[in-house]
């Protein structure tokens, strides 16, 4: 056991007496020593729950005879950190999440870890710390947020954002606003639709690193707390047959991910998270082999942002399995993958069916033949750019557009919420990438105000920052390289036309290679003017097309 390491042999004497301070005795010395660490805290809806998740883990490990050891780690709410400079803070905080869970384990020498996270950031940091660590580890999130209602109608946390770009238009009233203000998060979890944090959730079930149900089961329900306990219990069981991380996650499990990704139409966010997964993991990808991916995977749902479906009625009709069980079907799932079960993903998928086609589409009729996020490249996208394209209008597939330009997200909300943009006009918004802004905003506030104000299906956004999982409409991100790289949508002008075509993967600066020749030659890039933890993220960090890890 690595906690030998800590508590074994007269070296370790004082060792021990501090070990005895915390209460343990000569035969807790003889026990397993589990990390827990928790992403609790009192800000962040997704996670204000997350100590009774920990205490049914800390039971589960007691259970079959291991010392849990509870650690913190942070966590940031992009809902609430939208929209000004707290969101450069919401990427960046991936890496320390990863590496302060590296600290505490390497420092302590745990023999395995439980790890809770449950929003945007701290599931995938987590997983990333899982493969690195590579000891037993088992991930158990918070579980999702049930959808509010007004008016009889299912809500959630975009309809508060939409909700102001129709306030802002005159389509509602105050009282119409507030109404969806005190409905649209009506308990603890994390936000209730296919948004970043639900999507990686799931994604764990696909990965293998989670139980059943890790991804859908919502957080007021009782099953959550046997979830989590179950997967205290589950470690032991791990730490004795000596199941790690990349024994799990590997280019297999993370191509099953990916596959699943697709067929549930999830965050744009999750390619830039597989992508810093899979380096962990030590089986990298890149952005044509994700698009590879999506050209054979079927969309079988649509949840909110993309539909009118959330997460806790994916879990009724057989979640996370369901889903890929109907994959299966044509062949699409690695099956001989292996889970914390220490069970192959196609034994545990093999009796679970959809209790109804009105979630997940039969994989004979889905809702497109190809997967719901499409990878773009083109003169404006070398290394490619992201697109939701099952929350895409129909009528915006294929569109040439005016450009608008804009060096912040500000400056192009404030032009949004004045009614500056028009019906054929494409907002670029630069210098939001993980260099340039630095941490690469989600930007959830212009995307909702053009979709409350009825122009979703007549402006695109096309920016070197993130869109936010709850973002719907022709929203393409992760444009690579970005701008503080000198890339091309550093040169374009007001008034430039830019052809998007999502169906055949383009995305072009319709300029004159000379003209932008002759750009180039006169474009200087902008560096952000920041301190602190800001300033030394954004001259560590990779490109968005590599995952925007700390480069080696």
């Amino acid at each position: 056991m690595l906690s030998n390491n800590v508590k074994s042999g007269y070296a370790r004497t004082p060792h021990r007496s501090l070990l005895r301070s915390l209460g343990l005795d000569e035969s807790d010395f003889k026990k397993p020593f589990i990390g827990v660490c928790n992403s609790f805290n009192e800000i962040v809806p997704g996670h204000i729950h997350l100590r009774t998740i920990a205490d049914e883990v800390k039971k589960g490990i007691l259970m079959e005879g291991g010392i849990p050891f509870e650690f913190p780690a942070i966590a940031v709410c992009d809902g609430i950190s939208m929209n000004h400079e707290g969101m450069r803070y919401s990427l960046p905080s991936r890496e320390l999440i990863l590496e302060s869970i590296e600290v505490m384990v390497k420092a302590h020498q745990f023999d395995a870890l439980v790890l809770i996270p449950n929003c945007d950031k701290t599931v995938p940091a987590m997983i990333m710390a899982a493969c690195r660590l590579n000891i037993p580890t088992i991930i158990v999130s918070g579980g999702p947020m049930l959808s509010g209602k007004t008016n009889g109608e299912d809500i959630d946390l975009v309809t508060g954002f939409e909700v102001v770009g129709k306030y802002s238009n005159n389509e509602c009233s105050e009282e119409d606003m507030l109404e969806v203000e005190e409905n649209a998060c009506p308990t603890c979890g994390s936000c209730s639709g296919m948004f970043t944090a639900n999507s990686m959730n799931c994604i764990t079930e696909a990965l293998g690193i989670s139980m059943r149900g890790n991804g859908t089961v919502p957080a007021v329900y009782s099953k959550r707390k046997t979830i989590a306990r179950n997967s205290g219990r589950k470690i032991m069981s791990l730490i004795e047959k000596n199941i790690r991380p990349r024994d799990i996650i590997n280019e297999k499990s993370i191509k099953n991910a990916l596959t699943l990704d697709m067929a549930l139409g999830c965050s744009t966010n999750t390619i830039l998270h597989l992508t810093a997964i899979a380096k962990e993991a030590n089986c990298p990808i890149n952005l044509n082999m994700i698009d590879e991916i999506s050209s054979k995977t079927p969309n079988l749902c649509r949840l909110s942002p993309a539909g009118p479906y959330h997460i806790q009625e994916l879990d009724e009709v057989g979640g996370i399995y369901a889903v890929l069980k109907e994959l299966s079907k044509k062949g699409l799932i690695e099956k001989d993958c292996n889970t914390v079960y220490d069970k192959k993903i196609g034994e545990l998928i093999e009796n679970v069916n959809k209790k109804s086609d009105k979630i997940i589409k039969d994989i004979e009729n889905p809702y497109s033949k190809t997967g719901g996020i499409k990878v773009l490249f083109g003169n404006l996208a070398e290394r490619g750019a992201v697109v939701k394209k099952s929350a895409v209008d129909e009528k915006m597939m294929d569109v040439t557009l005016n450009a608008k330009v804009y060096d912040s997200e500000e400056d192009a909300t404030r032009d949004i919420f004045d009614g500056k943009i028009q019906a054929g006009d494409v907002v670029v918004i630069r210098y939001e990438g993980p260099i340039g802004g630095p941490g690469m905003r989600e930007m959830l506030t212009p995307t909702s105000a053009l979709c409350g104000m009825g122009l979703d299906d007549k402006v695109c956004l096309i920016t070197d920052g993130r869109f936010s999982g709850g973002s719907r409409g022709a929203a393409i991100g992760h444009v690579t390289p970005e701008a503080a790289e000198g890339g091309i949508i550093g040169i374009v002008q007001n008034g430039d036309k830019i052809h998007v075509d999502i169906k055949n993967s383009r995305l072009d600066l319709l300029v004159s290679d000379e003209e932008i020749a002759k750009r180039k030659e006169n474009f200087i890039p902008k560096l952000p003017q920041v301190s602190g933890y800001l300033k030394r993220y954004s001259m560590s960090v990779s490109s968005g097309a590599d995952g925007a890890v700390q480069k080696d």
